[in-house]
């Protein structure tokens, strides 16, 4: 991967500007957004998809592949991400000619320009977050320019330009790039240290996230729950912080949480209290809520209109997204890819599944992440679903690591007949028919490429009788 180098000069103009890896779910959205500056937009990626089409249709020149000859003449910057090889040809030609070459966190500071910031931060919940903060200040009559880790399901973008002078992005932690914003109110949802390949211990990690919260120009909202968020507070000097979340001492405080269907709760703010019940499943999303409504009050709104305004939102696309439903068995979709997160996700599924049982889909993503948390990775699964599919990792941006594969996972499970490792796809879909039944929910979980497997596994229970006891098929 290439690290960024947030030390390089951002150029005060653009004209002409080309993104490596232009069919991410981040890079299209920036990318669609330098359409709409009129900027010249050309971009490649390594396979073709919808996304690249739908940024040919808005004007942009797409390349499947990566080669030299896609940097035309008159290209001025050059965007990418980490997850590119330094080996990149179009890297390299740009290098080469002296061009503008940015990490995507840069575009996106030239894309705000001074702007009011609203940045969301958090080891999880910041694409959720970010989304409920997005669409309830657009029910709220504000017009935000806004930059997400997905696609928010009822405006169905990830990003877009708005006419107020508000900002709101969910800001990455992975590799140090929140820190590159001029934030003014810094939202922390949680501190779960990850990335500790780039951070290089759990201290780093939190004192980073301390910089971020403090360097917030206006206020500070944080999980007065969260263990590493409370590590980070203690760090804090920030002369203005707004905790949310289950602490008595909450400054938004969630009580009363109902997780049985949509979720429903409590939430009061300086001597009122609002009922509150969310479309989307999980008490993990009530406390999300808390902090999109904390975030909204520090903007201004009352309580009672921020909580309905949060109440509207929808939910994103990748977190427990219903794709089918075959022979009665729902089968959804998460970008849960670190151990709180699969629990989080498995916990909310069991709240709607009623007398059915969970089966997860599980691609571990990078061999890093894989080999340092596989026994939690093991721990959670067999603890929040009733069997497990265990698939191979995706390395991203990583080279293998002899060893690290998903079956080192599903080794360390206590009972193993509650796991079987399959890392041939059409086997592992065909394996899931044979043990899915009625009022199952089948949940693929990671932020590799894990949903491409999902019309196979809806075939695979179109064609395969039902199972004929409650056995797991074992």
């Amino acid at each position: 991967m290439i690290r960024p180098d947030l030390s390089l000069p951002i150029p005060e103009n653009i004209e002409a500007a080309h993104f490596i890896g232009i069919g991410g779910s981040g890079m299209s959205g920036l990318a669609r957004m330098f359409l709409e500056r009129g900027i010249r937009v050309s971009g490649s990626d390594r396979a073709d998809s919808p996304g690249l089409r739908e940024l040919e249709a808005l004007g942009a020149t797409v390349y499947v592949g990566h080669d030299a000859a896609n940097l035309a003449d008159d290209v001025d910057t050059v965007v990418h991400t980490g997850a590119i090889w330094p080996e990149n040809p179009e890297f390299l030609l740009a290098k080469e000619r002296g061009l503008h070459v940015i990490h995507r966190s840069q575009a996106l500071y030239w894309l705000i320009g001074g702007r009011r910031l609203v940045s969301v931060a958090g080891a999880h919940g910041k694409t959720t977050s970010t989304g409920m903060i997005v669409t309830a200040l657009r029910d709220l009559g504000a017009d935000p320019t806004f930059v997400n880790g997905g696609v928010i399901s009822q405006l169905g973008v990830s990003s877009a330009s708005g006419s107020d002078d508000l900002v709101v992005i969910e800001a990455d932690e992975s590799d140090g790039t929140f820190l590159l914003y001029d934030t003014s109110i810094a939202l922390v949802t949680n501190v779960d240290p990850d990335h500790l390949d780039h951070w290089g211990s759990a201290d780093a990690f939190y004192a980073a996230f301390a910089r971020f919260a403090n360097e917030g120009r206006e206020a500070v909202v944080i999980s007065s729950d969260d263990p590493g968020a409370k590590i980070v507070a203690s760090q804090l000097t920030h002369p203005r912080v707004i905790t949310f979340g289950e602490s008595e001492d909450a400054t938004v405080r969630v009580t009363d949480i109902v997780t049985d269907g949509p979720v429903s709760f409590r939430l009061s703010y300086d001597g009122a209290t609002v009922e509150a019940r969310l479309p989307v499943p999980g008490a993990h999303n009530a406390i999300n809520a808390a902090g999109a409504v904390a975030v909204l009050l520090t903007l201004g709104h009352g309580l009672e209109p921020a909580v309905r305004a949060v109440e509207g939102f929808a939910g994103t696309v990748r977190r427990f997204e219903l794709h089918g439903v075959e022979r009665g068995v729902a089968v959804y979709d998460d970008y849960a890819h670190h151990p709180t997160e699969v629990a989080a996700a498995l916990a909310a599924a069991r709240t709607v599944v009623g007398d059915g049982r969970i089966i997860a889909i599980q691609q571990p993503h990078t061999y890093s992440r894989t080999q340092e948390m596989y026994r939690e990775f093991a721990h959670v699964l067999e603890q929040y679903a009733d069997h497990t599919v265990m698939l191979d990792v995706y390395g991203a941006r990583e080279d293998p690591v002899p060893g690290v594969t998903g079956e080192l996972v599903s080794a360390a499970f206590a009972d193993p007949s509650h796991v079987r490792f399959v890392p041939d796809w059409q086997q592992a879909a065909d394996y899931t028919a044979t043990v899915a039944r009625e009022g199952d929910y089948v949940i693929t979980l990671g932020c590799g490429n894990v949903n491409l497997i999902i019309p196979q596994v809806l075939q695979a229970l179109g064609r395969t009788a039902p199972p004929t006891s409650s056995a797991t098929g074992e």
